[in-house]
């Protein structure tokens, strides 16, 4: 895409919320990009979820409020069709003067465990599904939207249902176009168990491109829905009595000669994939944070809601936590189903992806898969149960510390507990406002 075309394009990094923070640039900055002509407050990528500063944050005061050097990603520019007039936006990342990633970017993060993948001559292969709810938020309370064909609203689940499809086909024939416009790899589509709740699944590739897809392709979403005037939410729970939005992730490793390191030849998988599977389960608590970032995120997290609570894993079995799916030993990989939609997928796959490598490295064994419904097994280790106890755990869990810098563990815990201090003062039936296309 020629940037020296557009009046303006945008330039954006990915805050810890995942959203986007950056600047709108005349397009004589096109071919100045790589050479640091974009600065912004380190500060920036670490804000609450309305963009506020953060008490006591060392990169505010203490600082100065440094600036940082924006240079741009290897996904390139990209343009953004939920816009009337043509622009484009070039996805970035923060770095220091010297050059030096900064600690609190979350694409920094999830490069560093991909790097270690590297180093084993290893290349990490994900995609991710995504769940996600439309709906009517013109009113106090979130409604379900109307259906374009009937102009009734919505009221009932319709699992599967290809008429729900079609009354929305409009919104979703501009999805796909929107995603083809933007390389994003949208596979197929379907109407899900919530009202008004469908998923799209993004096929797989390059572990880092599935997390720029996987961010891009909500900014998308979210547009795309308010041009065809309704709104699109990935929030863990947009209805307290309905069915949630989660984020499950898939993924396999390949070595340099492109074989699947998880693939015996059989249904079960290689020793390194139940090493991977124990190391995902060994970091699964003290990374709940990660993967129900939001207060909105725990009323998900509910037993026999189709959202795992227990660290297990299984053959064929979506109770688990960690599922092995079945289809040709090629093809063995890991889906890890914990995951919410409100999450940064940046932080998601670092959690998972440096989880996993961490079991291989320790060469740890898995317990034994579990069979029937996870839901009724006592004793398995647990998530947190609420938002405060996540972000204690996330603070000292020693799996986390070998996954993540201890500046962005650092940077996290204050954003989360300054959230939980503002939600507080907040009356608890807006709150999902905040949250509805933030997330």
């Amino acid at each position: 895409m020629d940037l020296s075309t557009l009046h303006t394009f945008r330039v954006a990094a990915c805050d810890l919320n995942g959203q986007m923070r950056g600047k709108r640039v005349p397009s004589s900055y096109a071919a100045k990009l790589d050479k640091g002509a974009v600065r912004m407050p380190f500060s920036a990528l670490n804000v609450d979820l309305w963009g506020a500063d953060i008490d006591g944050s060392p990169l505010v005061f203490e600082s100065g409020d440094a600036d940082g050097v924006l240079l741009p990603t290897e996904r390139g520019p990209v343009p953004m069709p939920w816009l009337d007039t043509p622009t484009a936006l070039v996805p970035m990342c923060l770095y220091d003067d010297d050059g030096k990633p900064f600690a609190g970017d979350p694409r920094h993060a999830l490069a560093t465990v991909l790097s270690e993948y590297a180093e084993r001559g290893w290349s990490v292969i994900a995609a991710t599904e995504l769940e996600f709810t439309l709906l009517d938020a013109s009113g106090s309370s979130p409604m379900p939207p109307i259906n374009p064909l009937t102009g009734r609203r919505l009221s009932d689940e319709a699992v599967l249902s290809m008429a729900e499809l079609d009354a929305f086909d409009a919104f979703f024939n501009d999805l796909y176009d929107g995603c083809a416009d933007m390389g994003i790899p949208a596979q197929t589509a379907i109407s899900e168990s919530g009202i008004g709740q469908f998923e799209i699944n993004l096929n797989h590739q390059d572990a880092m491109r599935c997390a720029d897809d996987t961010w891009l392709f909500k900014a998308l979403t979210r547009g795309l829905a308010r041009k065809h005037g309704f709104s699109a939410t990935f929030m863990a729970k947009p209805y307290s009595e309905d069915a949630g939005n989660g984020m499950h992730v898939h993924f396999s490793v390949v070595d340099e000669k492109g074989l699947n390191v998880f693939d015996n030849g059989g249904p079960e998988g290689t020793e390194v994939l139940r090493s991977a599977v124990a190391g995902c389960l060994a970091a699964m608590p003290g990374s709940t944070l990660i993967f129900a970032p939001h207060g909105n995120s725990y009323t998900r997290l509910i037993p026999g809601a189709h959202a795992p609570t227990g660290a297990s894993w299984a053959y064929e079995n979506r109770t688990a936590a960690i599922r092995i799916p079945g289809g040709a030993p090629a093809a063995r990989r890991i889906e890890h189903r914990v995951a919410g939609g409100d999450i940064n997928p940046y932080l998601m796959l670092a959690a998972v992806l440096g989880a996993a490598l961490n079991g291989i490295k320790d060469g740890i064994q898995a317990p034994e898969p579990i069979s029937g419904n996870a839901y009724e097994i006592d004793g398995l280790p647990q998530l947190a149960g609420d938002w405060q106890s996540a972000i204690a755990g996330f603070e000292t869990d020693p799996q986390v510390a070998r996954i993540f810098p201890a500046d962005l563990i650092r940077f996290m815990a204050m954003t989360k507990r300054q959230e939980i201090a503002r939600f507080a003062d907040r009356p608890a039936e807006e709150h999902w406002l905040s949250y509805l296309e933030a997330v």
